[in-house]
């Protein structure tokens, strides 16, 4: 399968985290948060970019009403507080740990400005990084607009099928980071439309699917 910027078996985590530098090892640590913990509000000083080592991270930002709209689910190798590499003095969102135990990896914009500079491949690492996870939101936005609940969950999966997905004679493994709230969240429906809609396509023989695994059988309908 084709992938916007994926790499099975590349521990994205491992190739940028500071750690691996001699002259950041030593003075290197990581910070680990509750289930629930909240690492930045909005309008917070920005001064940090984190790594995700272990665990997932919600982003969330306040609508107009009030009301909390979830802009991405990240999960480890992923980067977010990057808007600080360019400018950004304050948070214009919100981050959150959706797991016991999520571990990150801190940046300093300094430390990082400093890496990309000495480091070409650490530099395009995290553009390729910056690049993936602005498609990826850009993409959710799209999938929003569709009205009907079906169709956005099954340009979900297609989207999950083109990151990460791996043949089983005629079916396709998917495997992801997500609860079905998690999923329910991302693409705008109540979870418990999001599972009727799970349970009908699993009855048509559509796809299957466990916690962490979608089997897609009838890959046409999930053709890009």
């Amino acid at each position: 399968m084709s992938a916007v910027w994926y790499i099975e078996n590349v521990d994205m985590f491992e190739m940028l985290c500071p750690h691996k530098f001699a002259e950041y090892s030593a003075n290197h640590t990581f910070k680990e948060y509750s289930k629930g913990e909240v690492i930045y509000w909005e309008d917070d000083s920005a001064q940090t970019v984190y790594l995700i080592a272990n665990g997932k991270v919600k982003i969330t930002a306040v609508g107009e009403s009030g009301e909390e709209r979830i802009k991405a689910i990240l999960g480890k190798g992923e980067l977010f507080g990057e808007m600080v590499l360019f400018g950004e003095e304050k948070r214009m969102e919100c981050a959150v740990s959706l797991e016991q135990g999520t571990t990150l990896c801190p940046m300093s914009a300094e430390t990082l400005n400093t890496l990309m500079r000495d480091y070409k491949d650490f530099a395009l690492g995290i553009r390729k990084l910056i690049g993936w996870k602005l498609r990826k939101i850009e993409r959710r936005m799209e999938i929003l607009l569709f009205k009907d609940a079906e169709t956005r969950l099954k340009e979900f999966i297609k989207d999950l099928a083109k990151e990460n997905a791996r043949e089983q004679g005629d079916r396709l493994l998917v495997r992801h980071i997500y609860t079905q709230q998690n999923i329910a969240d991302l693409i705008g429906i109540a979870r418990p439309t999001l599972n009727l809609i799970f349970n009908d396509l699993r009855a048509s023989g559509a796809l299957d699917f466990k916690r962490g695994e979608i089997i897609v059988k009838k890959r046409e309908m999930f053709a890009a």
